[in-house]
């Protein structure tokens, strides 16, 4: 029997360069074409990954120019941020707790991709009208769970360094319990204010 030999697994894709210019104007390597902010987000959109790079300093202003699209939208009637988010959102700068929120952001915008598809049918399934709020709030706990797991791997081993060293280990441990719980209140307020808009809501 001849064995066929499989393929090579097919690399992906660079990122498009993109380029902005002194007088704000955006240019894509990739086309040699000038384009327009409506352009990028379209190209998210499609999910075509792009790079932006000012073009004097060569900084990567990715951040910067996604975050202009947002706003964009957001100013179009796109509102897909909630006025009590973006509080608590603003909230978090500055914060013991600001460098945990971007991983557990991006997870739960990662969590709610994958069962979008899921999500769609069930919302076509309850067209009579009640949203599934309890599945944001099941992702959300889910979520805090993993993060919960992740930081246990930052606190001190237990019964390292002896008897003496006991006490400062505690205080080290206890650290990231009171954030955690701090995050955790964060997480419910945001939950009751949710399901207070699905019960206020109108049905179709």
């Amino acid at each position: 029997m001849v064995e066929t030999a499989s393929a090579p697994p097919t690399p992906s894709p660079d990122p498009v360069t993109i380029k902005k210019y002194a007088n704000r104007r955006l240019y894509n390597t990739a086309t040699s074409s000038y384009v327009t902010l409506e352009h990028l987000c379209q190209m998210v959109k499609d999910g075509v990954d792009f790079v932006v790079f000012d073009a004097k300093t060569g900084e990567d202003i990715t951040r910067q120019v996604l975050t202009q699209i947002i706003v964009e939208e957001e100013g179009k009637g796109q509102n897909l941020l909630p006025i009590s988010f973006m509080r608590k959102l603003i909230g978090f700068y500055g914060g013991n707790m600001q460098w945990a929120l971007p991983t557990y952001l991006d997870q739960s915008m990662q969590s709610f991709s994958r069962n979008q598809e899921q999500m769609r049918e069930y919302f076509q399934k309850t067209m009579g009208g009640i949203f599934p709020f309890d599945a944001f709030s099941n992702m959300g706990k889910q979520n805090l769970a993993m993060m919960e797991q992740a930081m246990k791997m930052f606190a001190p081993f237990a019964g390292q360094g002896g008897e003496a060293e006991a006490p400062a280990e505690s205080e080290s441990a206890a650290k990231p319990s009171s954030e955690i719980s701090d995050l955790r209140r964060r997480l419910d307020e945001l939950e009751r204010e949710i399901s207070g808009m699905g019960k206020g809501a109108p049905k179709k």
